[in-house]
Protein backbone atom coordinates (compact mmCIF):
# COMPACT_ATOMS: atom_id res chain seq x y z
CA UNK A 1 0.00 0.00 0.00
CA UNK A 2 1.27 3.39 -0.83
CA UNK A 3 1.62 6.47 1.87
CA UNK A 4 -0.91 7.78 -0.62
CA UNK A 5 -3.30 5.55 -0.29
CA UNK A 6 -3.24 4.83 3.46
CA UNK A 7 -3.64 8.62 4.19
CA UNK A 8 -6.83 8.59 2.00
CA UNK A 9 -7.81 5.74 3.54
CA UNK A 10 -7.23 6.91 6.97
CA UNK A 11 -8.86 10.57 5.83
CA UNK A 12 -11.98 8.71 4.61
CA UNK A 13 -12.18 6.53 8.08
CA UNK A 14 -12.23 10.03 9.85
CA UNK A 15 -14.72 11.78 7.55
CA UNK A 16 -16.94 8.86 8.69
CA UNK A 17 -16.98 9.22 12.49
CA UNK A 18 -17.63 12.71 12.47
CA UNK A 19 -20.42 12.36 9.53
CA UNK A 20 -23.55 14.36 10.65
CA UNK A 21 -25.48 12.33 13.45
CA UNK A 22 -29.47 13.14 13.29
CA UNK A 23 -31.83 12.75 16.69
CA UNK A 24 -33.92 10.15 16.44
CA UNK A 25 -36.37 11.64 19.02
CA UNK A 26 -38.24 14.58 19.79
CA UNK A 27 -36.60 17.49 22.89
CA UNK A 28 -39.23 16.30 24.86
CA UNK A 29 -38.27 12.63 24.36
CA UNK A 30 -34.76 13.36 25.12
CA UNK A 31 -35.11 15.78 27.71
CA UNK A 32 -37.37 12.99 29.60
CA UNK A 33 -34.96 10.71 28.61
CA UNK A 34 -32.04 11.97 29.98
CA UNK A 35 -33.23 13.88 33.31
CA UNK A 36 -34.18 10.91 34.32
CA UNK A 37 -30.94 8.47 33.93
CA UNK A 38 -29.49 11.46 35.10
CA UNK A 39 -31.38 11.82 38.53
CA UNK A 40 -31.82 8.12 38.92
CA UNK A 41 -28.30 7.11 37.85
CA UNK A 42 -25.82 9.85 37.90
CA UNK A 43 -26.43 12.42 40.32
CA UNK A 44 -26.11 9.86 43.04
CA UNK A 45 -22.62 8.89 42.32
CA UNK A 46 -21.46 12.60 42.15
CA UNK A 47 -19.16 14.42 44.93
CA UNK A 48 -19.25 18.13 45.54
CA UNK A 49 -15.82 18.90 43.45
CA UNK A 50 -18.01 17.71 39.80
CA UNK A 51 -20.16 20.99 40.68
CA UNK A 52 -19.43 23.03 37.21
CA UNK A 53 -18.58 20.02 34.78
CA UNK A 54 -20.64 18.61 31.84
CA UNK A 55 -22.17 15.18 31.59
CA UNK A 56 -22.88 13.99 28.52
CA UNK A 57 -25.67 11.31 28.68
CA UNK A 58 -26.53 8.99 25.90
CA UNK A 59 -30.48 8.45 26.15
CA UNK A 60 -30.76 5.23 24.44
CA UNK A 61 -27.88 3.00 26.55
CA UNK A 62 -27.70 5.36 29.94
CA UNK A 63 -23.67 5.43 29.21
CA UNK A 64 -22.44 8.92 30.21
CA UNK A 65 -18.93 10.50 30.36
CA UNK A 66 -18.24 13.87 32.44
CA UNK A 67 -15.93 16.61 31.78
CA UNK A 68 -15.00 20.28 32.37
CA UNK A 69 -15.41 21.11 28.47
CA UNK A 70 -19.08 20.22 27.14
CA UNK A 71 -18.39 19.88 23.36
CA UNK A 72 -14.79 17.40 24.60
CA UNK A 73 -17.20 15.38 27.16
CA UNK A 74 -19.90 14.55 24.38
CA UNK A 75 -16.70 13.87 21.92
CA UNK A 76 -15.32 11.34 24.38
CA UNK A 77 -18.95 9.90 24.72
CA UNK A 78 -19.04 9.62 20.27
CA UNK A 79 -15.83 7.82 20.72
CA UNK A 80 -17.24 5.28 22.53
CA UNK A 81 -20.70 5.11 21.45
CA UNK A 82 -20.31 6.23 17.92
CA UNK A 83 -24.49 6.52 17.23
CA UNK A 84 -24.70 8.03 20.55
CA UNK A 85 -27.87 10.16 21.16
CA UNK A 86 -26.42 12.70 23.18
CA UNK A 87 -28.65 15.07 25.82
CA UNK A 88 -26.01 17.38 28.20
CA UNK A 89 -26.42 18.21 31.92
CA UNK A 90 -24.47 20.57 33.91
CA UNK A 91 -23.65 19.20 37.62
CA UNK A 92 -25.39 21.58 40.15
CA UNK A 93 -26.95 23.99 37.22
CA UNK A 94 -30.10 24.03 35.89
CA UNK A 95 -29.02 25.13 32.44
CA UNK A 96 -26.27 23.52 30.38
CA UNK A 97 -25.31 27.30 29.54
CA UNK A 98 -26.27 30.71 30.09
CA UNK A 99 -26.46 33.34 27.92
CA UNK A 100 -26.28 37.49 28.49
CA UNK A 101 -24.18 38.87 31.06
CA UNK A 102 -24.34 39.05 34.27
CA UNK A 103 -26.97 41.19 36.40
CA UNK A 104 -25.40 43.85 38.24
CA UNK A 105 -27.38 45.27 41.23
CA UNK A 106 -27.00 49.37 41.29
CA UNK A 107 -27.45 50.50 45.08
CA UNK A 108 -28.34 54.24 45.45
Amino acid sequence: MTVRRKVRDEQAAETKSHARRMPRYSLEEFARRGDAIYKEKIEPALSPKDKGKFVAIDIETGEYEIGRDSLKTTLRLYDRIPDAQPWMVRVGYAFVHRLGGHRRVVRS
